[in-house]
């Protein structure tokens, strides 16, 4: 029997309903009768039934099927050596099937045609062989369509389907397999599907969970436009040829774990209402991903990139825990937290801020700032990283490698200082402003008795274990994480920067009980205290102003005498004359008595001071008094301007 597709048939015409159907049932007549299957007497039902055996060709276009008339139908189409029923071309476009349509076991040899067909019961496909060209093209799946463990040896087509709930569990495609514009109002699964060609699901809708878990494509998978109302499920599937997902929608999760991409894989505008997880997913031949904007999290870790690759992503927060590249990757991100723990890099790795937006009208994370901090690099080689542009505030340094080798480019910020003043027992005190580490807040945090955790920035940070002092940074371990990034901001030609740090490494030793000797620890103090590690120009210059007060006091208080010492000079003349010898004396300085605080005393107070600051001698008669002040003076006093210098250049240089 030879049916041409889409050719008008002669139609069964009977039961007509002047309302629904004014042209009669639209069932194609079987031969040599004038109705269809449905329609016509059981004497002339089971004459047709008598030409058909295992194998034959069948058409029942438009048919209306009971339970009981498709379990006739396939009973006459059953081998008795298999009890399989067998179908050669089989033709059932626009049939309606009111009950369950088990087609369970059946072999089509030759094509299936559903082409508009539905199927008001469940639809039962499990273990079908079809082996010819397969079209459920506009079919309706009223409760459902089961065809788990079927085999399409053609190219089998759904285009344009509706399905309640659906399952294609380990069916198995030979050729292309299309549901372009498929809409599955419940769950579909098609976990273990193998497809020897094409996967097509362009703009297809998904109303519940997906699951292609373990699926594997040969040619192309394309979900172009796709939406999925609920999670996608893809782990462990592989892709051969590429996997499209440009402008797909996802509502909920989408998940990756495992999946292995050997060709392209295209996400350009793809919308991510909750996740995506690729953690343990393989990409041997992806040059670059994105970009890909997700409402929350994105997930790489363990993750294999084998080639060069580029990320394009703005998401809520970014995963990269054990994640391995083999070669140059970037990852240009906006909006998120990066974790980078224990990643491992064999070729450069840069994280970059991405400053130019990709993101939709509707952007799910508009509610965040455009900045992009990372909050961990522990267990990293840094050897090879590289970030630009992002906030360093929150990043956990402890446990990374080569950190002094690490690049931090364009403007990297770091946490500061708490705001304000504060006061300690009875004194006030403030926080000089300075790029600080996480490690340094979660210390002091923990060490001040910080009791719950905060955001305001008058307090420090706490950390992850800040109840757990075994597990809090100890200062000894922040003085060596400052001594090691001081080094990338002296590579950076960053001074400023690096003066931070050095402070920053000080303090800790300054702080650290452990590994700094007593005697260090009180020169630190002392250093600290004078000029702030050399850091700090106002305070040594504070200090050499009170210096230099106090020595002007003390000069004009006890070491410029009463009065300048008179000089005399004595000789004898030789009787007979001749040559007359001179002796100059000179009195000893008088210690001052009466009004010390003379503005003329002032006067040569000041310039005495001033001469000091520059390590010079005044040459001005002093008492024993003031000739001791005046040693502590050309001592102490260069020594402070030469920290305030010191402190001033470490702020301005840049580096040559």
């Amino acid at each position: 029997m030879t049916v041409t597709p889409d050719e008008p048939w002669a139609q069964c015409g009977q039961v007509a309903d002047p309302t629904t159907a004014p042209e009669g049932c639209p069932g194609v007549r079987i031969p040599s009768h004038d109705a269809c299957l449905a329609h016509v007497t059981d004497a002339e039902r089971s004459a047709y039934f008598t030409t058909l055996g295992p194998g034959s060709d069948i058409d029942h276009r438009g048919t209306p099927f009971s339970d009981a008339l498709l379990g006739e139908l396939l009973d006459t189409l059953r081998d008795p050596d298999t009890d399989r029923v067998s179908i050669g071309d089989a033709h059932f476009e626009t049939a309606q099937f009111d009950g369950t349509a088990d087609f369970d076991g059946t072999e089509f040899s030759g094509d299936a045609r559903f082409e508009g067909t539905r199927f008001r019961g469940a639809a039962r496909f499990n273990g079908v062989r079809f082996g010819g060209y397969t079209a459920f093209i506009a079919a309706s799946f009223n409760d459902g369509g089961w065809f788990f463990q079927a085999q399409f040896e053609d190219a089998a087509h759904f285009e344009l389907a509706q399905f309640r709930d659906s399952s294609f569990l380990a069916t198995r495609f030979a050729e292309d397999a299309g549901f372009n514009g498929t809409r599955f109002g419940g769950d579909a699964i098609f976990r273990a599907v193998r497809c020897g060609r094409e996967a097509q699901f362009v703009g297809t809708q998904f109303g519940g969970e997906a699951q292609f878990d373990e699926v594997e494509v040969v040619g192309e998978a394309a979900f172009v436009e796709a939406k999925f109302a609920g999670r996608a499920r893809f782990m462990a599937a592989r892709f051969d040829g590429g996997a499209r997902f440009d402008r797909t929608r996802f509502a909920e999760d989408a998940l990756f774990q495992g999946a292995q991409f050997n060709g392209r894989a295209w996400f350009h505008g793809a919308h991510i209402g909750t996740g995506v997880s690729f953690a343990n997913a393989r990409f041997p031949g992806i040059p670059e991903l994105g970009p890909l904007v997700c409402g929350g999290w994105v997930d790489l870790s363990t993750a294999l990139f084998t080639v060069p690759f580029t990320l394009r992503v703005a998401a809520r927060s970014l995963t990269c825990a054990r994640t391995q590249w083999e070669q140059t990757a970037t990852l240009r991100v906006r909006y998120a937290t990066v974790d980078l723990t224990s990643a491992v890099l064999n070729a450069p790795l840069a994280v970059i801020a991405d400053p130019s937006s990709f993101e939709p009208d509707d952007n799910p994370i508009a509610d965040l700032p455009p900045t992009v901090a990372v909050t961990s690099v522990q267990g990293l080689d840094a050897a090879h990283l590289v970030l630009t542009d992002v906030d360093l505030s929150d990043c956990v340094f402890s446990g990374a490698f080569h950190l002094d080798q690490l690049r931090l480019e364009g403007r990297c910020t770091f946490a500061p200082t708490p705001t304000g003043l504060h006061r300690r027992f009875l004194w006030p005190h403030w926080w000089t402003r300075r790029r600080t580490l996480a490690e340094e807040h979660h210390w002091r945090a923990h060490s001040s008795g910080q009791s719950a955790p905060t955001t305001s920035p008058r307090h420090w940070r706490t950390g992850p274990h800040h109840h757990d002092p075994g597990l809090t940074p100890a200062p000894e371990t922040v003085a060596a994480l400052y001594r090691q990034l001081r080094k990338a901001f002296e590579d950076g030609k960053n001074e400023p920067g690096a003066a931070d740090f050095y402070y920053g490494e000080m303090e800790m030793r300054r702080h650290d009980r452990t590994d700094t000797p007593h005697g260090e620890r009180g020169l630190l103090w002392a250093y600290w205290l004078l000029s702030g590690y050399g850091m700090r120009a106002s305070r040594a210059l504070g200090w050499l102003a009170l210096a230099m007060m106090t020595t002007i006091v003390l000069m004009m208080g006890f070491g410029l005498p009463q009065n300048s010492p008179e000089q005399r000079a004595t000789g004898v003349v030789p009787v007979g004359g001749g040559t007359v010898t001179f002796e100059i004396l000179k009195e000893d300085p008088k210690n001052p008595t009466g009004d010390r605080y003379t503005s003329e005393r002032f006067e040569k107070a000041l310039k005495l001071t001033l001469n000091s600051v520059v390590f010079r001698s005044s040459g001005q008669d002093l008492t024993t008094a003031g000739d001791y002040i005046e040693m502590t003076s050309r001592f102490t006093e260069p020594v402070l301007l030469g920290l305030a210098a010191l402190a001033i250049r470490g702020r301005v240089k840049r580096g040559s």
